[in-house]
This record gives C-alpha cells, structure tokens and sequence, in this order.
C-alpha cells in the first residue's frame, strides 16, 4: 500500500492542507452531488479532495483502494472549468467513481487484478467501459482492491486479500469478510470513499460483496457492458457492473457504461437492447407484478429466514403478487458443469489477454508463467492459500474440447431455458427474489471463505443473464440483499422492481465500522478508530 500512500499525500498537498473539507459526501447520491455542483455548493474539485481526505482517514483500516489516480484532480479542474464557461455537461459531470483493479484506464496506474505478477501492467489504454464513463462526464479517482485474479486462483482462498492490496475488510464490521471478487468496491462503496463504484462478476462477485456491504449491485446481461481490456476469467461468464448505495445510481452508472463494442462480440445486440434505465424507474413499479419467490434458494439460518419474510412483506405491501416457485429438476449438477467453463476458459482468456501487454512490464506471457510466478515468491503470494485452480485450469484441453464445449450448452440451457426461463413462464412471473446471500462471516486464514453461497445468483451467472441486489435489512448489524432475477435484456424491468421495494423497505443503513460485530460489546465499536469517542 506503500504507493497508495504516496500518491495520496501528493494529491492532498495539492491546493489542500487538511483532508476535513467543508463539503461532506457522505452518502450522498449522484443526484444529489450532481444538484449540489449545479447548483454551486460545491466544486468537482472540493468534492474529489473530500473523497481523497475520506480515504486517508477510512483506507487504513478498510484496505478497500489500491491506487489513487494522479490525474484525478485535473480532471475535477477540467469539469469545474466546462461548467464555469457554460458547456454541456454529462450525467456523470464532475463525479467521482472507483474502479475495481481488473479494469485498465489509462491514467498512470497499474491493472494488476492484485497479483504482484501485474505490478507494473500500464497499458496506456482505457477499457471501453471506462471510456463511457468519462465521456459521460465522470472523474476516474482510483482503483479498488479485489479477491486477487479475480478469486479464481484458489478454491480455498480469503475473499478480499490480494498480494498488492492485502486484506479488504468490510465497514459494517471490520472483522468481517467483504466477499468478492469486488471486494474493495464493496466496501469503498458502502464507506462513501467515491460516488459510486465499479465491480465485475463472474459468479457472484458484484452481487454478493454488494449484498454484504448494504449496496445496490447489478450483474447485468453478459454482452450489455463490454468486456475489453479487463482481466478474464471466462468469456461466457465474465461481466461489468455497478456497485451503489441506491437503485437510482445503479441505473445511472448502468446508462453510461452499457453499449456495444466491436472488440466484444458478446456485445452485438447490446445497444439494441439498452435503454434510459434512470427514466424507467418508478416508485409503483411493484404494483401488480407477479413475482416468484424462491423458497429452495433462502435456507441461509432463522435470522436471514426472518428479514426475508419481511422483505416479502414489503413486497406484497408496495402491490405485488407472490408466488412460490418449485426448484427445476435437474440443476443439481449445473456446478460441475460451471467449474468445467471456468476453468477451461480461464486458460485461453487469460493466455490471450496477457499476449496484449508490454512485455516489458509483464514478463509472465501465460497462466504456465504465473503459475511458476507465484511458486518464485510464496511468501507475498502464497502463504495465505494456494494456486491449485490455476493449475487445474493450466491442465483442460483448449476450446475445442468435446467435454468442454458439451458442458457450455449444457449450463447454459439448464441456467437459462430450463431454469430461470421455465421458472418464470410456468409460474407467469415477471421476475424471481430470493436472498442474495447470508451476512457476512469471520476473516479467517486458517479455515478460510465459510460463508455467502446459496441463493440463486448462480442460475443468473451461468445463463448470463441479469441480477440485482438491493439491501433488504440486517442481521446483527451485518447487511443482507434481496435478489432480482430475470430473464435476458431485463435490467431496465429488474430495477424498476428493485427501486419500488428500496422505496418501500428503506432498509439501507449506514456502516458503523464496528471492529467487531459481536452485539454485546459496544465498546467495538470505539475501539475501531473509526469512531470519535463519546
């Protein structure tokens, strides 16, 4: 975290001599920091520093941001200065957001998806989600910390650690994980260090560090965002996504990053398919809607049982029609047939990617290299868990592999067609909730991730279809998420649904920074340092 510092220090000395600035962002909106610099009550550069001062006082103990970009200010000068002469602003204007470590910009910072192996991985280039956002009007403020690779190194790693970024931890208590793979913009997020965050999933990585931080995140349509020049795990899976603390963000961020790329065929269809997700919400969108409940994907313990029925409750309040949906048959070994994906793909997405780096700066060229990487330095990479997934991955067979390919059709069909599409046609619904996960559980380096899993977002991950988690109520202090799942192309549907049940339920609640999360010790919640005194 050594240049996280240093670039931090020269970013505050610039025009500032304290981080505690007037102007306080916390929690607050995009429309409501997009009103206030309208309006005049405050400067896209005051705002930045506000941040950057948030970071140096939070990021000690969060670890959620790995870089601060250099460039930041004098692109919050540059907003300032085409607002001041009266020109066409974007949405995003003058906004601060973080962007997660797999995603390359081409502001001086390195994409290192956490692992030492990228440490000096400048490519110079934008990835084309980015380049929306800016061209939207927002302002890159720095890079997040992940589950390094992504959390496909291991199968028994710690969500959150990375060898460049250490240990994410999450603001509701600080002893607890943040899940993954977007971890630090989980947790960046949920701690106000930036207006909003950007994450990527492949299985559950934008959804379940979202649920577990109190935020809004959307895994949308694989193919809505563009993948380019972002770290790979999987072309069939892999996606970009926000991570906010409404609804009305999410739909925001969503309108400035999705569009088609030619580099990414998946994106073919996805300017066909986008709309003005923002203009679509409506408070009354629940009125009427027929929703399935999935009962199979909530068995968590009594405590999520419980916010659940009452998330169900407001559900049925705002207008809605519940009905229980029976688990499809035959979904049972869709895991296997994932893992079968990932790992495959995994090898050639990730051979291809590094094949367009500098081999200057990345000498490893292939998974074969990162592998002998990471046995040359065990100490910084490998005491905490293994690389026994990049190895099984180094061993598959290559695209063309019948086994692999027959497992691609297989998922997919069981996920989509005969999952979440036989779902909601047989029981004439218009989207499914369930839990997005349990609260989050203890950091622990001996036995390791014990937590998250269940609900239904892997059904979405492997289909490739959308997901949403709005925060639904805590338990012990600790945030849980109620999922949205629909068929393809649904975002604009699923966060109408999902904004009427934030109305209803206004469930989210500000982190404490507890350092722990044992109820009976209030005292934890000083001890954190987060806190001032009584």
């Amino acid at each position: 975290m050594k240049i996280l510092a240093l670039v931090l220090s020269f970013a505050l000395s610039v025009g500032a001599t304290t981080p505690v600035l007037a102007y306080d962002p916390t929690e607050k909106s995009i429309a409501a920091l997009e009103a206030d610099l309208a309006a005049g009550r405050t400067t896209s550069v005051e705002l930045t520093k506000a941040y950057l001062g948030r970071i140096e006082a939070l990021n000690p103990k969060l670890h959620a941001v790995i870089m601060i970009n250099p460039e930041a200010l004098d692109a919050a000068r540059a907003a300032d200065a085409a607002r001041a002469a009266g020109k066409a602003m974007g949405p995003l204007a003058g906004i601060p957001i973080l962007i997660k470590d797999n995603i390359e910009t081409a502001d001086p910072m390195p994409t290192t998806a956490g692992s030492l192996a990228l440490k000096d991985n400048l490519s110079g280039r934008d990835a084309p989600l980015v380049a929306r956002l800016r061209a939207a009007g927002a302002i890159i403020l720095g890079k997040t910390n992940l589950s390094e690779w992504a959390n496909i190194r291991s199968t028994r790693s710690i969500s959150g650690w990375s060898g460049v970024g250490g240990q994410t931890r999450n603001p509701y208590a600080l002893d607890r994980s943040p899940c993954g793979s977007s971890s630090g913009s989980g947790s960046a997020a949920a701690a106000s260090l930036a207006a909003a965050t950007v994450g990527t999933e492949t299985d559950g990585s934008v959804t379940c560090p979202s649920a577990i931080s109190g935020l809004v995140g959307l895994k949308p349509t694989v193919g809505l965002i563009s993948r380019t020049h972002i770290v790979p795990i999987s072309h069939t899976q892999d996606t970009a996504g926000p991570m906010t603390r409404t609804v009305a963000d999410a739909a925001a961020m969503l309108n400035a990053m999705a569009g088609s790329d030619p580099a990414d065929p998946a994106t073919a269809e996805a300017d066909t398919h986008k709309s003005d997700y923002l203009a679509a919400l409506t408070p009354g969108a629940l009125k009427g809607a027929r929703i399935g409940v999935l009962r199979f994907a909530s068995t968590f313990h009594p405590e999520t049982e419980a916010v659940f029925n009452r998330a169900l409750d407001s559900l049925k309040a705002a207008g809605a029609v519940l009905v229980d949906v029976p688990e499809p048959t035959g979904i049972k070994g869709v895991g296997k047939l994932e893992h079968t994906i990932l790992m495959t793909e995994l090898k050639a997405d990730l051979n291809a990617y590094l094949a367009t780096t500098s081999l200057d700066r990345v000498p490893s060229r292939t998974l074969a290299d990162l592998i002998v990487f990471n046995r040359a330095h065990v100490a910084a990479e490998m005491a905490v868990f293994g690389q026994e997934s990049f190895e099984a991955a180094e061993a598959t067979k290559g695209l063309g592999d019948p086994d692999y390919l027959k497992a691609k059709a297989d998922a997919h069909r069981l996920a989509g067609p005969d999952g979440i599409d036989a779902m909601l046609a047989a029981n004439e619904v218009s989207a499914l909730v369930a839990p997005t996960t349990g609260p989050s559980w203890l950091i622990d380096p001996v036995l390791r991730d014990r937590g998250g899993g269940g609900g239904a977002g892997y059904l979405a991950a492997i289909a490739g279809y959308p997901h949403l988690t709005v925060p639904m109520g805590q338990v012990d202090g600790l945030p849980v998420g109620l999922s949205f799942i629909g068929p393809a192309w649904s975002e604009a549907r699923l966060l109408s649904l999902g904004y009427a049940f934030e109305k209803q339920a206004d469930a989210r609640k500000p982190p404490l920074y507890r350092a722990s999360a044992q109820p009976d010790d209030p005292s934890a919640w000083i001890a954190s340092g987060l806190l001032p005194t009584p």
